[in-house]
């Protein structure tokens, strides 16, 4: 388990993180998210122990990490894809963290292998692609098989195949009880990988919850298709919905939920063909949840040249 209590942190006179505390528990992919400039990389710096905060901790299964005696054993993080000597050889690169932490030889093969890397070990890491180097990025991490697992935008510089792979990852470790916290900007990808979300703008808490909470609670409208929309709208507005038809024959319908309107459509007779919740996209809660925390907001109106 991670733990962030009430941390703050500032570099002069601008304020990273305020007041910020919440938890990531074992064997869920946990979602860090927020706009640029929110505190997502600082806190994550903190829970690694490269950055101190000026109050609050950070811990790691109750310990920081500091304190950890065997850190690669525990933790694993990918922060920076690129930090990595690029005169030095993947396989080297990995032989030297693995006898630092007193991991065998045998487990760089392994972790070479797995990340997809095997045929170009002995290339060097300067040669690398943003992809490639966020595989070998992913094969530190594992290097020591550990419970608690830290990645900051890993999907960057990955191609289709390399996303399905890493999201099939997270679920692979996420079942074998790890604890695992993803930072990331895409919207569509979290929606696909988290199951639980914790959102936050400049530098404080703002909510958490699983995906399907989030975009439920947001849902305001339902889809209904009938044979007989016009006896079923008119039932519908004497509840106080609001109805409105759409292309295709349907009736969107606003002010009750699906349980409602089934009900309403039974006790009238009216045979449903479909009855389907509208939910937000992720991407909308997200935008509505942080609309006053963006760092750099654009408007609508063109450029004149």
């Amino acid at each position: 388990m991670i733990t962030v209590e009430h941390v703050s942190k500032s570099y002069g006179d601008t304020v990273a993180l305020r007041d910020l505390s919440f938890e990531v528990s074992a064997g869920v992919i946990t979602g860090f998210l927020g706009p640029n400039g929110s505190g997502k990389s600082t806190t994550m710096r903190i829970i690694m122990g490269l950055d101190e905060p000026q109050r609050g901790r950070a811990t790691i299964d109750g310990h920081s990490y500091r304190d950890l005696s065997s850190p690669l054993h525990a933790v694993g993080a990918l922060l920076d894809a690129k930090a990595i000597h690029p005169g030095r050889t993947a396989r080297n690169h990995l032989r030297a963290l693995a006898t630092s932490n007193d991991i065998s030889q045998r487990r760089v093969e392994d972790v070479l292998e797995f990340v997809g890397l095997a045929g170009v070990a002995d290339r060097r890491a300067g040669e690398f692609s943003l992809g490639m180097s966020q595989r070998l990025g992913i094969a530190s991490c594992l290097l020591g098989d550990p419970g608690v697992l830290l990645f900051d935008e890993p999907i960057n510089g990955l191609d289709p195949e390399g996303i399905r792979w890493i999201r099939e990852v997270f679920r692979t470790l996420a079942s074998e009880g790890r604890t695992i916290l993803v930072s990331s900007h895409l919207m569509s990808e979290m929606a696909l990988t988290a199951d639980h979300v914790i959102v936050i703008g400049k530098g404080s808490f703002i909510t958490q919850g699983t995906v399907d909470e989030l975009t439920t609670t947001r849902a305001n409208a339902v889809l209904v298709r009938s044979a007989e929309n016009e006896r079923l709208a008119g039932a519908l507005r004497a509840e106080d919905a609001t109805v409105t038809p759409q292309p295709g024959g349907a009736l969107l319908v606003e002010g009750l939920d699906a349980g409602a309107i089934g009900r309403v459509a039974l006790r009238d007779s009216v045979a449903l063909v479909e009855l389907t919740p509208q939910r937000a996209s992720l991407e909308d809660v997200f935008m509505e949840l942080t609309a006053g925390a963006t760092e750099y907001a654009s408007t609508q109106r063109g450029i004149d040249a």
